[in-house]
């Protein structure tokens, strides 16, 4: 099974901000990508990395992948334990819904950041934001 990491970021909320998705194969990183998003919200970023990552899995014609994030509020949301109250993530929440629908088999699973992988998708976002703000 596939697993693709994405973390999202703000320098200030709102403020500067980017995403980063990890795709791991058997504890490899095989693709890795960010984007700097302009001034955004936290939560929007982390939604946008959700995003990103479901796409990359639609483009590999993945059936079966979890999505890992340190995001509490996006899984709790991804997996229907928390409402999206959010006018401004309802529509991210509705995308990232609609498309991960596409793919067979999906699980979203919360992991504490201190994860390697998500360390990762950090350093990246953060390398964005430095680039670009």
């Amino acid at each position: 099974m596939y697993r693709i990491y994405s973390d999202g970021g703000a320098r200030g909320n709102p403020g500067p901000s980017a995403f980063a998705i990890v795709v791991v194969k058997d504890e490899e990183i095989v693709y890795e990508y960010s984007e700097f998003l302009g001034i955004n919200t936290n939560n929007y970023a982390e939604y946008r990395g959700l995003i990103a990552a479901i796409v990359k899995a639609i483009q590999l014609g993945l059936e079966s992948v979890e999505f890992v994030m340190d995001s509490e509020l996006v899984i709790n949301q991804m997996n229907g334990k928390y409402k999206v109250k959010s006018p401004n993530l309802k529509e991210l929440n509705a995308d990232a819904v609609a498309l991960s629908s596409q793919i067979g088999n999906v699980k979203f699973t919360h992991v504490r950041r201190s994860d390697k992988f998500i360390t990762r998708a950090d350093a990246l976002l953060n390398k964005e934001m430095d680039l670009n703000s």
